[in-house]
């Protein structure tokens, strides 16, 4: 049974916009029939709480909607679900407007690559990617030697220290219209660990106290010192030495309780402007930062 029935909450270009059509993903890839079935509401669907099944669907959403083949993340490293990444790209469209030529800088990209995949697929944008684990910057590599049709417009770097963000990744003649980061969620392993149980938890409706996260990740990739308030306050600072460089800086902020002590960072800094950009996924809702040091007047033409 095909539902088409429209997911209202994504952004009106998302390509995710309605239910899986599992139909037709099967077509596409053959690998993914042995995770699908009836569900109680007698729609197809997968087992979300099964880590193979959900890398297996991202991997022909990626084939069946942009193209791209050959995508694999190494065993334990973040699979993200692509609905939700795909509208922070979106709506970074909607904050740039009309212009042409973008290049945007991904902090911490991943072993997965999925939003510069997405911007370059559907905007044909370029980005520079970067991130602190050499593994997920090869695998990278490894995604990009498949697909032709987007390595030209991805630059991938390695960030040497972990204390910095945008050192080491922006030249000073870099130009970017936007930078953008999902931050690290968590304050400790233990902290990732709780989180990964709720979420299994949800989904199965059992409880657990042992649970694989449905998505994985490693240990960069889901925590840090300070979690993620800790981890954005340190990029607005170290935003403020490439001004000149960036158009917009952006990041995800999954704690609105986060946002008074982020607004109080970038006024610090002197941002000429900041806006918080929300996203709404089903029940959930998610929002994203952006600040720019540069005047609204010359914003046109500031990379002529």
């Amino acid at each position: 049974m095909i539902n088409k029935q429209q997911i209202k909450t994504l952004h009106p270009r998302n390509l995710h916009n309605t239910r899986y059509d599992f139909e037709a993903l099967c077509q596409t890839n053959q690998e993914l029939k042995q995770y699908v079935a009836l569900n109680k509401y007698d729609d197809l669907s997968i087992d979300f709480a099964n880590p193979k099944a959900v890398l297996c669907l991202n991997k022909t959403l990626l084939q069946h909607h942009y193209n791209i083949q050959n995508w694999a993340i190494p065993q334990d490293y973040l699979c993200p679900p692509i609905p939700g990444r795909a509208d922070y790209i979106h709506y970074i469209a909607d904050l740039l407007g009309k212009k042409e030529n973008i290049h945007g800088l991904d902090i911490g990209v991943g072993a997965n690559c999925i939003y510069p995949i997405i911007g370059v697929s559907v905007y044909n944008w370029k980005f520079t990617v970067s991130d602190i684990d050499p593994v997920a910057i090869e695998n990278i590599k490894e995604i990009l030697s498949s697909n032709k049709k987007i390595v030209d417009n991805i630059t991938v770097k390695l960030q040497q220290n972990k204390n910095y963000i945008f050192d080491g990744i922006i030249d000073k003649s870099d130009k970017f219209d936007f930078t953008m980061c999902n931050p690290p969620f968590h304050k400790s392993s233990i902290d990732a660990q709780n989180g990964s149980n709720r979420k299994v938890s949800n989904l199965t409706k059992k409880k657990t106290n042992n649970a694989t996260l449905n998505f994985a990740g490693q240990s960069n990739e889901l925590w840090c010192q300070g979690g993620e308030l800790a981890f954005i306050k340190k990029m607005i600072t170290q935003s403020a030495k490439y001004r000149e460089n960036c158009l917009w800086f952006t990041t995800l902020v999954s704690k609105v309780d986060h946002l008074k002590e982020i607004y109080r960072a970038l006024k610090k800094i002197n941002s000429v402007e900041v806006k918080t950009i929300e996203m709404k996924q089903g029940q959930k809702t998610t929002r994203f930062v952006a600040w720019s040091f540069i005047p609204k007047e010359s914003r046109d033409n500031w990379n002529s």
